[in-house]
């Protein structure tokens, strides 16, 4: 057998060796630094947040890079406690050396690691909506959410559509419900109308009993309701055991969830109006295409914080593209001046870095369903008022 000699093997092998090299010094990773509740209160919506960044980072990375450079995400379970999302958000900085941030998930820990980002020096784009995020003068914070006190708007106004005055106005006793209970009680006096009960209650709550018994002998025409899916639960199943039937009744997320149709049967809560942040419909952008992959990618249909963590990334990606770099500098300008439509909507920011150009969505339960149905360009279907009513609805 013949062999090749010891100069051309030389050769070979330098060959292989600088292949590798090149492999390895390759454009380096443009990393993304973010924590996520993966336990704790907020696990579950925390982690459908990180699988629809995960989502994004992905289909970056499948399209070719950005600027020419793969993405990382870089990401900690924050275990649903802003004391470990500050400590996180410094490692992330100073040891990770990530270029660009997203936030966590909820208002009050998304305060706690913007502090740290405006600490630093960086932007972050942020899927929350407490206006407290933005009250405090910070330059590196950047919203993708219709803020929480302009959450109620459309209901407020359709109410008001409808002759209706008397509102009943109950809410967690945490930043986002406060800032929903805010905004409802500035729309309320501009549309002339009354606020009959206005009442806050612990986050953990579990017992509405004598809350709705007080609430009941206010007769409100309206019930609004700013809370999360388990107290939306606790409090629409004791309602409806005291009888207690508005015209309207719209709570802050909660019933955009399927598991509150599942928890309390899909006929119950037949009426029932959530406000929320996106919802899969045919008139949204990319809406089909993004809960197709969603769902085939992790087994079920997507919420709206995993459209939120999907829609952030593509705001970030948007101005790091418009900026040809992701230099703090540059990617705060672009984030500050730019128009973009993501998946959520349109993107604009005031002066303070709040969301100004997405509306709120609202949706109602009908036959079983979630279905969009204000702002009324973008509705799948048409409302059913009053709530009392309860004849099937043929679509």
């Amino acid at each position: 057998m013949n062999r090749l000699p010891q100069a051309v093997l030389a050769v070979i092998f330098l060959f292989i060796v600088c292949l590798s090299g090149a492999k390895a010094d390759g454009p380096a990773p443009i990393k993304v630094g973010v924590t996520m509740a993966l336990t704790g209160h907020y696990a579950k919506f925390g982690q459908e947040q990180l699988n629809g960044i995960k989502m994004w980072v992905d289909d970056i990375n499948e399209r070719g890079a950005l600027l020419g450079r793969p993405v990382r995400l870089i990401y900690y379970n924050d275990q649903s406690d802003s004391l470990l999302v500050t400590d996180l958000y410094e490692k992330l900085i100073v040891e990770d050396r990530v270029d660009l941030l997203l936030n966590p998930y909820s208002s009050t820990l998304t305060i706690a690691a913007s502090n740290i980002a405006e600490k630093h020096d960086i932007p972050m784009v942020v899927a929350a909506s407490a206006p407290g995020i933005w009250a405090r003068g910070l330059k590196n914070v950047f919203g993708v959410y219709t803020p929480a006190d302009h959450n109620m708007d459309p209901i407020i106004a359709l109410a008001a559509d409808k002759g209706l005055t008397r509102i009943g106005l109950a809410y967690a006793d945490t930043d986002f419900p406060h800032a929903i209970a805010h905004g409802v009680r500035a729309r309320v006096l501009e549309h002339h109308m009354k606020i009959v009960f206005d009442e806050s209650y612990p986050r953990e709550k579990g017992d509405f009993a004598e809350l709705i018994q007080r609430l009941a002998k206010t007769r409100p025409e309206v019930i609004i309701v700013g809370g999360y899916l388990n107290d939306a639960i606790a409090f629409f199943r004791e309602a409806r055991a005291q009888g207690l039937s508005p015209m309207m009744f719209a709570f802050s997320g909660g019933p955009a969830l399927l598991e509150f149709g599942a928890a309390l049967g899909t006929d119950e809560v037949e009426g029932v109006l959530s406000s929320t942040q996106w919802k899969a419909g045919e008139r949204m952008p990319e809406s089909s295409d993004f809960t197709f992959r969603f769902k085939r990618r992790y087994g079920h249909n997507a919420s709206y914080q995993a459209a939120g963590g999907y829609a952030a990334g593509q705001v970030l990606e948007a101005a790091v593209r418009l900026a040809g770099s992701t230099r703090s500098d540059d990617v705060r300008a672009m984030l500050a001046s730019m128009k973009f439509r993501s998946l959520l909507g349109h993107y604009r920011v005031d002066e303070t870095g709040k969301q100004t150009g997405k509306p709120i969505y609202v949706l109602q339960w009908k036959n079983g369903r979630r279905r969009l149905v204000l702002p009324r360009d973008l509705a799948q279907s048409e409302l059913i008022y009053p709530f009392q009513h309860k004849e099937k609805v043929m679509e």
